[in-house]
């Protein structure tokens, strides 16, 4: 039996897409620029704030990328403001969360998504008793796929990588967790596709919050 549970925000516990959309698109109507699609800017998310924005800027047409740090500077107001906006957590997420905790395991969080927003999110959602840790990217921090975030979550709470289980829903969730040396499960209800997760090396795939009990019993 696993002791802790790390996982991702966006696209497993929480669908944000609808406010990551929002921001985005805000921050390109106020520089003057066209939108993107709610299915471009799932593909754009999972490697932190700033490569959303260069993605969604290069989708619009910005190619030389002289306008990324505006951008930042002003997702960076928007999306303060409206990180929580239409966000819900997945079916079956809050009874999961539950689960695991009456099993004894602890719960910790680990997100790309800017350190502020993370645990905003998180706690406005899930509120401030079911989580361990809330981590969200900090500077002095190497953002994901970088194990570092992950394994100082596992040592701070005495739990050894071996009995950490890390679960998300995009390849580089599971480089993450095959980075720390955890075992890993990819969830296809997120901003990926099972190929993908399969593709990236997933130990396990869950097609539903329940499956997620199911593999960590066994």
């Amino acid at each position: 039996m696993y002791r802790l549970c790390i996982f991702d925000l966006d696209g497993t516990l929480t669908d944000t897409l609808d406010s990551l959309t929002f921001s985005v698109n805000e921050t390109l109507k106020e520089m003057g620029l066209l939108p993107v699609t709610a299915d471009k800017c799932r593909q754009f998310v999972g490697n932190g704030a700033r490569v959303l924005m260069e993605r969604s800027l290069l989708e619009a047409g910005e190619t030389d990328l002289g306008r990324l740090d505006e951008a930042m500077r002003i997702y960076g107001r928007i999306f303060d403001a409206n990180c929580t906006y239409h966000v819900v957590p997945y079916k079956g997420i809050p009874e999961l969360l539950t689960a695991l905790r009456q099993e004894g395991l602890k719960l910790a969080v680990l997100s790309n998504k800017p350190h502020r927003q993370t645990v905003h999110v998180a706690e406005a959602v899930f509120g401030r008793d079911v989580f361990w840790r809330i981590q969200g990217q900090k500077e002095n921090i190497p953002r994901k796929p970088n194990p570092q975030a992950a394994l100082q979550i596992a040592e701070e709470l005495g739990i050894s990588p071996e009995d950490t289980v890390y679960i998300g829903d995009s390849e580089v969730d599971i480089a993450t967790g095959t980075n720390a040396h955890m075992k890993t499960i990819g969830v296809t209800w997120g901003f990926r596709g099972r190929s993908v997760l399969l593709e990236a090396g997933a130990e396990h795939i869950a097609g539903s919050p329940e499956e997620i009990i199911k593999l960590i019993k066994e």
